[in-house]
């Protein structure tokens, strides 16, 4: 079963009720962006809350994604558990872009 969360600022609160979730979910773009960067090269690095957990049963949940876009390292996945790992997450994405 996949457990839905939603989010309370930055915190994942789980959320039983498919209704209340999928109301908050579309009425909450705005709040599911983490961060979002443009760099030279068309190459963009995108977070995001996810609201479904994506891990396997009996670890905590992974409720965010970094993703690059365009470039060497295009589509390349991180996932975490917390939105201050997400934003980690995302700027380790961005040096990655830049590094050597």
């Amino acid at each position: 079963m996949m457990e839905k969360y939603i989010l309370e600022g930055k915190t994942p609160v789980k959320c039983n009720d498919l209704i209340e979730w999928a109301t908050w979910f579309e009425n909450s773009r705005d709040k599911r962006h983490v961060a979002y960067t443009e760099l030279p090269g068309n190459i963009n690095v995108s977070t995001v809350f996810l609201a479904i957990d994506h891990a396997w049963r009996g670890e905590k949940p992974i409720l965010f994604e970094t993703m690059i876009f365009g470039g060497e390292h295009s589509e390349y996945c991180e996932r975490y558990s917390t939105w201050e790992e997400a934003e980690a997450g995302h700027r380790r994405a961005i040096e990655l872009v830049f590094a050597v």
